[in-house]
């Protein structure tokens, strides 16, 4: 009896058999989706050609859905060369100081809802797709009101930075009629990510190259057709920008993305300095 007490609590065989169970408890049971074991050359080529399918399936479009927004400038400074020189260096001078500064702190600051937006959707918290969306709308809208100062005073900062005083008051001119691009811009890059996070890419693609194609055709017709030169460059390349914005917006509203979108709602002004912070770090990381 006085033994009984120094006895262990499990035999050998007990504890055997205790280890085998948590081993195949714990061993890990592949799922019906994932890869094969890969156990020669043949194996890894097989299951690298899969997944770059599957990675393609949502970077192609992506990568179209880019060159597309970034070909807009570029052909309406291809038929600003065919009005005259002083255009061409106007709406160059433009595009690439005033507006690509724009663009890369709008893109920056958009790009916060990335993170966000992957996570939410990741959890679960569908619902919080578009309260984050809305949010980045607010914060960026108020930075395009702050960027607009940039617009309006392009002439003296343009001269200021050593440019020549006639391309500057054409670039300055062309810069505060495409104040309308710049709030496109704010509302377009939380719209992609809100639409990436979902992966719904292929419709972002789509409603790009129409873009394109009428902003060539509008380019051409206004610009050299009607000489609206720079006017006409305006009209088009602001006109542009927001039918992509409209279209992803009716897109939207139409009830495709499900409780992604829910309404407009009063939490997207909740938390907004958290927010700001983090689209503040996100535009600095953002190389420009």
């Amino acid at each position: 009896m006085e033994n009984r007490g120094l006895e262990p609590l499990l035999s050998v065989n007990d504890e055997a058999q205790t280890n085998n169970v948590n081993l195949r408890t714990s061993s890990f049971t592949p799922d019906e989706n994932d890869i094969e074991p890969i156990t020669g050359i043949k194996d890894f080529f097989r299951e690298f050609v899969v997944e770059s399918k599957k990675s393609w399936y949502l970077a192609g479009p992506a990568i179209f859905t880019s060159i597309c927004q970034y070909s807009l400038g570029a052909i309406t400074q291809v038929f600003a060369g065919h009005v005259g020189t002083l255009e061409l260096a106007a709406v160059s001078v433009e595009n690439s100081v005033i507006a690509g500064f724009s663009f890369g702190i709008m893109l920056g600051m958009g790009s916060a809802l990335e993170t966000l937006c992957g996570q939410a959707y990741g959890a679960g918290q569908i619902d919080m797709l578009g309260i984050y969306m809305q949010r980045s709308w607010v914060i960026l809208n108020s930075t395009a009101l702050i960027l607009c100062l940039l617009y309006i005073f392009a002439t003296p900062i343009l001269k200021l930075i050593g440019q020549k005083e006639a391309i500057s008051e054409e670039a300055g001119m062309f810069a505060v009629w495409m104040i309308p691009q710049l709030f496109a811009y704010a509302l377009n890059f939380p719209i992609a990510k809100f639409l990436q996070a979902q992966s719904k890419i292929m419709v972002m693609a789509l409603i790009s190259a129409v873009a394109l194609i009428l902003h060539t055709a509008l380019s051409w017709f206004l610009m050299l057709k009607l000489g609206w030169g720079l006017v006409g460059a305006a009209v088009v390349l602001n006109g542009s920008w927001w039918f992509i914005v409209i279209a992803q917006l009716l897109y939207i509203f139409s009830g495709t993305c499900g409780r992604a979108w829910s309404g407009f709602s009063i939490k997207a002004f909740h938390n907004l300095w958290g927010f700001v912070k983090l689209s503040l770090a996100s535009a600095d990381m953002w190389p420009r």
